[in-house]
Order: structure tokens, then C-alpha cells, then sequence
């Protein structure tokens, strides 16, 4: 992946987006919880990779494969003190989703994936309900 785009490791907060996306195929975004990294295909091409920051201690970021529930340009958390949640990707029925937040090296979310925002809006702008997404321990 990282020689794909031509760098070493990304700092917290930092992304990368490849310069060519495919206009058509599926995209599937795979969330490794290891390495607190997101990686976005389209059509099987990488076109994206991100750093994220996934549950903290106590709480839960579940593993297994899921589908875009809902999308919501904005939207704010009803468990987490109205939380802001832009560019909002449910995948569960407990509230678990995809959206901008913080992203500062390690899990510090109640279980949601803090994605930049910046790179929240692109990966927005790539899927659909229904794209498929693969949370990995």
C-alpha cells in the first residue's frame, strides 16, 4: 500500500488519495484496527489510505464485514453528548459509523471510525449504501 503511493507511513491525521480513481466499480473500505489505518478500493484499485482512530479501552469497534447503512452529510451523535459526526457512514444498528473526527495516533473513540475530515468528505463522495465495508483485528 504505502510504496503504492509513494511514501513511508503517514503521521496522525494524515491521507492520501490516488491522482486517477476509477469512475465506475464498487468501493470496499477495509479498516485494520492493528495499525489503525483505513484503505479504500474502488474497482480493486487502492485509491485511498488514511489514518483513523477507532475505540478506545472499554469500548468497541466491532470486527466482521459490514455494509453503508445510512450516509448523512451531517449528523450528531443521540449516546455521545450530540457529538458532531460530519460526512456520517452508519454501518450497524447501534450507531457505529464512519465520519470525521479526531485522529491523534491511537483508539480514542466510543467506537465509531474518526477518520480527517477531509479525507471523511472524499470517501463520502466514493460510496453508496450498500458499499461494503471489513473492519480487521
Amino acid at each position: 500500500m504505502v510504496a503504492t503511493f509513494h511514501k513511508i507511513g503517514l503521521a496522525p491525521g494524515q491521507y492520501l488519495v490516488a491522482d486517477k480513481i476509477p469512475a465506475e466499480g464498487e468501493t470496499r473500505v477495509v479498516i485494520d484496527l492493528q495499525t489503525q489505518m483505513a484503505y479504500v478500493y474502488r474497482a480493486d484499485q487502492l485509491v485511498g489510505a488514511s489514518t483513523i482512530s477507532t475505540a478506545r479501552r472499554g469500548m468497541v469497534t466491532p470486527l466482521g464485514f459490514w455494509s453503508v447503512l445510512e450516509k448523512r452529510r451531517f449528523y450528531r451523535s443521540k449516546k455521545y453528548q450530540n457529538a458532531a459526526m460530519p460526512w456520517m457512514q452508519r454501518i450497524d444498528s447501534y450507531g457505529i459509523a464512519i465520519h470525521g473526527g479526531g485522529t491523534p495516533g491511537f483508539p480514542e473513540s466510543h467506537g465509531c471510525i474518526h477518520l480527517p475530515t477531509k479525507f471523511a468528505e472524499k470517501l463520502y463522495g466514493l460510496t453508496k449504501v450498500g458499499s461494503k465495508v471489513v473492519i480487521e483485528g
